[in-house]
C-alpha cells in the first residue's frame, strides 16, 4: 500500500492531482519493491508528478519543484511501466467503473473499427531529405535535386 494523504501535501493543487477518493482506489494497488532503505518519498506526490507530466506534456526538466525530484518521478514512472503496474491499475479501475454502472466486470465483446485495422503497404526506401526538412523517398529527393 502506498502512503500519502491530502493533509501531507503542502503546495498549490494542480489539475491532474489525485483527489482523496481517487487515491483511495489507486493507493493500495501498486506492488512496490521490498527491501532497501525505508521509503521517505510520498508516493501520492510521485503519482501526481507522473500524472502532471503526462497530462501537460512537459518534459522532465520542466516538472515544477513542488513535486518530488524529477529523477525520483522518472524512476517510479519506469518502474510502474516496466513491471506492468499501469496495466494492473487500469484493469482494476475499468472493472470498478463497470460494476458501478451496473455492468459485468469483464466486457462480453469488443468492436474493432475496420478503418483502424486497414493499413497501406509502403514500397521503396524512405529517407530524410535534409535540404527539404521533410521525409520523402530517396529517389524522388535525388530527382528533385538534379532536375
Amino acid at each position: 500500500m502506498l502512503s500519502g494523504t491530502q493533509e501531507t501535501i503542502r503546495r498549490k493543487p494542480y489539475t491532474p492531482d489525485l483527489t482523496d477518493g481517487q487515491w483511495g482506489l489507486i493507493g493500495p494497488m501498486p506492488v512496490l519493491p521490498e527491501g532497501g532503505r525505508p521509503r521517505t518519498t510520498n508516493m501520492r506526490e510521485v503519482l501526481n508528478g507522473i500524472f502532471y507530466q503526462l497530462r501537460s506534456g512537459c518534459i522532465r526538466k520542466d516538472l515544477p519543484r513542488d513535486f518530488p525530484p524529477k529523477g525520483t518521478v522518472r524512476r517510479w514512472l519506469h518502474y510502474f511501466k516496466f513491471t506492468g503496474q499501469y496495466e494492473k491499475i487500469n484493469e482494476q479501475l475499468r472493472k470498478t467503473v463497470r460494476v458501478q454502472v451496473g455492468r459485468d466486470e469483464e466486457p462480453g465483446m469488443a468492436i474493432i473499427d475496420s478503418q483502424t485495422v486497414k493499413s497501406a503497404r509502403t514500397s521503396g526506401e524512405r529517407g530524410y531529405g535534409a535540404e527539404k526538412k521533410s521525409r520523402e523517398s530517396n529517389a524522388a529527393s535525388s530527382l528533385i535535386r538534379w532536375v
